[in-house]
């Protein structure tokens, strides 16, 4: 029997191989980007779904019982919201800084917003911008961050929530042979696997959002991981609960409680959201998401309801994420003056 690095090894090294694969020749690259190719067949896909059940899901009806479910769906979807800042700042507290705990959940929820703009990537470039500034959310000896480090801290959070959302889909299908899928990206997480691949990311990232370049005077930062990211992956896996939790009430809403059990449910949930989380395709997932759920569920129940559950999701999520980035930046504006106001005379 192989040794466990042994075994660790022939799994990581294919993705070694692939990192020293050549670019591809302009001729080869598609016209337009990745992101629009992504985001056009997975909308014509699901337009294509909908025209094929427009009286279908025309039918589909919610009584009182079922809006109080989407009701209670989007207070899910916001309470796991705000477990995903304090997953953020969990996150920055294993990079040994100091965040200012609520004033770092706030400016996660008030960024989140950003996600849905062109692009998909100006919620990341705001966080960065946001701890780069002095005192604004850390304390300590290290009141703002130089922009490798900054960057390197945002992009761990989707990072790290992919890997959960893996690792409970494959809990969820281990009768259906998933196991693997959610072994290998917690192993990538191990700090000699990670450390490289955070890097490669961060650069990526670098060039996308045009930051300015590092100052030739001040000594290139060598990104040192500090382990495991045990801590901040079982709070974003508890984030990624949640979120099924606001798609469970939908699914409820639409009595489809009966139609799966509720670990197919959560399987293909679990898929479909990492796939919108990670695919380049539309900001948001849109699109992407409910393609994946309607692939990997549309062949053990009928597309309507299906369909029902997906739509009515996608606004469920959207619902949260406008009133979690409303209460934060009420929170702010109300804030901000007893911040400011000189202490009272005694």
């Amino acid at each position: 029997m192989p040794a466990p690095q042994q075994l660790f090894s022939s799994l990581v090294a294919p993705l070694q191989r692939l990192k020293r694969l050549p670019r591809l020749p302009p001729w080869l690259r598609l016209p337009g980007g990745a992101r629009f190719w992504v985001t056009l067949l997975s909308l014509g896909f699901l337009l294509a779904a909908l025209r094929g059940n427009t009286e279908q899901l025309l039918a589909q009806r919610l009584d009182p019982q079922g809006w109080l479910w989407l009701v209670i769906g989007v207070g899910l979807s916001l309470l796991s919201l705000v477990v995903n800042g304090f997953g953020w700042a969990v996150g920055l507290r294993w990079f040994r800084l100091q965040p200012r705990w609520g004033l770092s959940v706030r400016a996660y929820l008030a960024t989140n917003l950003l996600k849905y703009l062109p692009g998909g990537i100006w919620h990341l470039a705001e966080r960065v911008r946001l701890l780069g500034q002095t005192d604004r959310l850390l304390s300590g000896p290290t009141p703002s961050l130089a922009t490798p480090l900054a960057l390197a801290a945002t992009l761990l959070d989707p990072l790290l929530a992919a890997s959960a959302a893996l690792a409970i889909a494959a809990a969820a299908g281990w009768r259906e042979g998933w196991p693997l899928l959610g072994l290998l990206p917690l192993l990538l997480l191990v700090p000699r696997w990670f450390q490289p691949l955070l890097q490669r990311l961060e650069r990526r990232r670098e060039r996308q959002l045009a930051l300015p370049p590092q100052d030739p005077a001040v000594p290139a930062l060598q990104l040192q991981l500090p382990g495991y990211p045990l801590l901040p992956l079982l709070v974003l896996a508890l984030f990624v609960l949640l979120r099924f939790g606001g798609f469970a009430a939908c699914v409820l809403a639409f009595d489809q409680q009966l139609s799966l059990p509720w670990t197919a449910w959560l399987l293909g949930f679990a898929l479909a959201w990492t796939a919108g989380l990670v695919v380049p395709g539309a900001p948001g997932g849109l699109g992407v998401f409910e393609a994946v759920l309607l692939l990997q569920l549309g062949g053990q129940l009928a597309e309507a309801p299906l369909l029902a559950v997906a739509l009515s999701y996608r606004l469920v999520a959207t619902a949260a994420d406008l009133l979690a980035a409303l209460t934060a930046r009420l929170d702010t504006a109300i804030d901000r003056p007893r911040r400011s106001a000189p202490p009272a005379q005694a």
